[in-house]
């Protein structure tokens, strides 16, 4: 389960005690959910209590309990404790969560947390006549473009009531050198206030580029694929040519990949906590015309790098080692290794930056 779709299961209990008559309030269109804060647990956390404590014309503690039983009742949550004022901590089923996450990424493949929250509307963005400010408004318009909404650029010219004022600080020097893709990178990574840095630092292949730690991640998850391929197993299909005598069945459920033994294998839990973050990542940029929204770009940039990073430490777990034959387990970490994979490709895509699938 995500942030978006555990806010929603929020959302849904809000409506239940509203329908029940529990609860007087108008059901808000959207409450925040994250991660605990200082003296919370669980997963994840919703000050949602309080936001609707004094429309209810109750106490937020009294709020929280109400819909404490609501929350515990959805899919996937396994318990529901109240804290401070009256945050509700939320703790959810893992594995269940985590199959289903995987299952949902490698189903929607490069189109994983796209939406159509904002079908219909258009933004209009004012950006100069600037390399940066051009690459910054293609991909807002990208971003925006997998929320299913449009963006439309104006340059120069008068700005005006609904349109956006994009002017990050603009680039030292014309980063065409660089090519396309690292110039890109080069532009987008920083946040919009900082100066990028064109330098050749951009095109090192070694882990100390960001640009190549992820497309390394991406084209290793490819290349596990194709090496459990070869001995003979797969996310999806039945292996062959294994002897599985001794070995869990791996190839009873053909297109349902188990849950990732998580808690066993090092990098799946950070793992499994930023792919289910990805949609809220690309969300942000349809809070435009906020000037957080703008950063959305350099947001993504930072989330590819952590998502790579984690996946590059599971990566090594992924295979069999010596006389080792494939398990269950080593499907389930295959299965997360592809999503990963794919979510990086579909970022990067999103970035306009290609992902070679050999390096």
């Amino acid at each position: 389960m995500t942030p978006v779709e555990l806010s929603r299961s929020v959302l849904h209990a809000v409506r239940c005690a509203v329908d029940d008559g529990q609860l007087s309030v108008v059901v808000p269109s959207r409450v925040v959910v994250g991660r605990p804060g200082p003296g919370g647990c669980g997963d994840y956390a919703t000050n949602v209590a309080l936001q609707l404590a004094r429309p209810a014309g109750q106490p937020p503690l009294r709020v929280a309990a109400l819909l404490r039983g609501y929350l515990a009742r959805e899919a996937g949550v396994t318990d529901v404790e109240i804290t401070g004022p009256g945050f509700l901590n939320i703790t959810l089923d893992r594995a269940a969560t985590s199959t289903a996450l995987v299952r949902r990424i490698l189903r929607e493949g490069l189109r994983y947390g796209h939406t159509g929250t904002v079908a219909g509307q258009v933004f209009v963005l004012c950006v100069p006549y600037e390399v940066r400010a051009e690459v910054l408004a293609d991909v807002l318009a990208r971003m925006v473009g997998s929320q299913g909404g449009r963006v439309e650029v104006e340059h120069g010219g008068v700005e005006h009531g609904g349109v956006v004022n994009l002017r990050p600080a603009a680039a030292p020097e014309d980063p065409a050198f660089l090519g396309p893709d690292a110039a890109r990178w080069a532009l987008l990574h920083p946040a919009p206030h900082d100066r990028p840095r064109i330098t050749a630092d951009h095109l090192v292949q070694r882990e100390s580029n960001p640009l190549f730690r992820i497309r390394y991640a991406h084209a290793r998850t490819r290349a596990v694929s194709r090496n459990a391929a070869d001995l003979g197993f797969t996310t999806t299909g039945p292996e062959t040519d294994v002897e599985a005598a001794d070995t869990p069945d791996i190839t009873n459920t053909p297109d349902t990949p188990e849950a990732p033994d998580a808690p066993d294998t090092p990098g799946a839990p950070q793992l499994l906590a930023l792919l289910a973050d990805h949609p809220r990542v690309l969300a942000t940029a349809v809070a435009l015309p906020h000037a957080d929204a703008q950063a959305a770009p350099s947001r993504l940039t930072r989330h590819l790098l952590a998502l790579a990073d984690a996946t590059l430490v599971l990566l090594p777990a992924v295979l069999p080692r010596g006389d080792e034959k494939p398990s269950a387990a080593h499907r389930s970490r295959l299965a997360l290794a592809e999503a990963a994979g794919t979510v990086l490709a579909g970022g990067l895509s999103l970035l306009g930056i290609d992902a070679p699938d050999h390096l």
